[in-house]
């Protein structure tokens, strides 16, 4: 009986011997084909990312999705109300615009205190040496945005306070959002998401240049509107300064290039002053006021344009 038990083994022995190599072969052809093919399978999703219109299309609406949201709030929120107060709203509505700004500016979020002391200071000593950034007084534009963000920050951390005229007027201030948006962790969060973004829907290694402007949304659109606005383009009112409307299309910046217009009647929410202007913050701050959500505040009458201090004769250093 013992024998026959031990036959039995030693003939079922070879056949379990030939399954597992057979298993193993069959796991090494799995692994080869696999290594084999994974290369073409890479190949063909590259070509797919890399020509597939839907994933530009993705970058293009996000890219200007950003752009125009991070704008219309900057020109919206921090310029016309928080630099200006062109228009009343509830504290409630309040609230929901200037945490809109910080969500849409993101890692670029501007502080709406200090980026309103510091539009005053522009318009009381517009391209003076006193002026926080005048293009005159700097060689380039990135040194413009360097003085720029000193002063920016010396108002933040106390170190540089503002004169008290610059503080009569309605300041907001949510302290507690003003500290989570200024955080660097916070900053750091949104660039990663930008970029985690990218990394998904990019079609190639050439949309990443995009990302430093995602990262610098807001002072990158307030510098080319101080520097432009202030250089190029035409005038309609003598002023006494260098203010200039750079085009007369209010689209891509949203009228904020309207600058020989706004140093004129700095009060006036409509930055358009001839038929063929078009400044679209406007119209959308209409449509709000029409909905009872904000109320425009009707702008003084100016029967002839104020001139303020001439600028001296100045070089960049």
């Amino acid at each position: 009986m013992v024998e026959k038990k031990q036959h039995r083994r030693e003939r079922r022995e070879p056949l379990r011997t030939q399954r597992k190599k057979y298993k193993q072969s069959s796991l090494i052809r799995l692994i080869l084909s696999t290594k084999q093919y994974s290369g073409i399978i890479l190949a063909y999703l590259t070509i797919f990312v890399t020509n597939n219109p839907l994933f530009m299309l993705a970058i293009l609406l996000f890219f200007f999705g950003h752009w125009f949201l991070s704008l219309f709030f900057h020109s919206f929120f921090l310029h016309r109300f928080a630099s200006h107060k062109m228009y009343t709203t509830s504290k409630n509505w309040e609230r929901t615009f200037y945490l809109t700004t910080w969500f849409v500016q993101g890692s670029s979020f501007l502080i709406p205190r200090a980026y309103g002391v510091m539009h005053r200071m522009h318009h009381t000593y517009s391209d003076t040496i006193k002026d926080p950034h005048s293009p005159h007084f700097f060689r380039d534009i990135y040194q413009m945005m360097q003085s720029t963000v000193l002063i920016f920050r010396g108002f933040l951390t106390g170190k540089n306070l503002p004169e008290e005229q610059f503080l009569k007027e309605y300041l907001p201030v949510w302290d507690r959002l003003d500290k989570i948006g200024h955080h660097m962790a916070t900053r750091i969060l949104f660039m990663a998401g930008y970029t985690t973004f990218y990394l998904f829907f990019a079609p190639n290694a050439w949309w990443f240049l995009l990302l430093p402007i995602h990262f610098l949304m807001g002072p990158i659109q307030g510098a080319v509107v101080n520097w432009c606005g202030h250089k190029y383009g035409y005038s309609n009112f003598s002023n006494g300064d260098q203010s200039k409307n750079t085009t007369p299309f209010g689209i891509l910046l949203m009228g904020e290039l309207f600058q020989n217009n706004h140093h004129y009647a700095k009060d006036d929410a409509n930055f358009a002053k001839k038929w063929f202007e078009f400044d679209l913050t406007y119209i959308i701050m209409r449509g709000l006021h029409a909905v009872r959500i904000i109320k425009l505040i009707p702008a003084p009458v100016r029967v002839a344009p104020v001139v303020v201090t001439q600028p001296a004769d100045h070089k960049a250093y």
